[in-house]
């Protein structure tokens, strides 16, 4: 049709692929944390003295008869902050997605 490829970029792909890259961002964010609080809790991450959540869980678990308590902080931050960038980006799908702005 004689336009040019910046053009289709910028104004069919980019708006068309911006939901699903904010989607895959988050979920990459949250993996993230998990892989490194699994590696720090086996001893391959994050060492001692630097705080992370993977240590505090190994500390708690070292611990786990005489103080079961200490556990919950830790794996409970985790979870939420999990949570919260799924959700983060689920509603940024949401509110991005082209398909859903337009009247149907």
């Amino acid at each position: 049709m004689g336009t040019s490829r910046l053009h289709i970029l910028v104004r069919e792909v980019l708006p068309n692929i911006r939901a699903p890259l904010i989607v895959v961002a988050t979920v990459e964010m949250a993996n993230a944390i998990l892989i490194e609080a699994a590696l720090s809790w086996l001893g391959f991450g994050v060492q001692l003295p630097d705080p992370s959540w993977g240590n505090m869980l190994r500390s708690a678990y070292e611990n786990l008869r005489t103080a079961p308590h200490l556990v919950y902080p830790p794996c409970m931050a985790i979870f939420l902050t999990v949570l919260s960038l799924n959700l983060i980006g689920d509603t940024l799908r949401d509110a991005g997605d082209p398909r859903a702005m337009t009247p149907r």
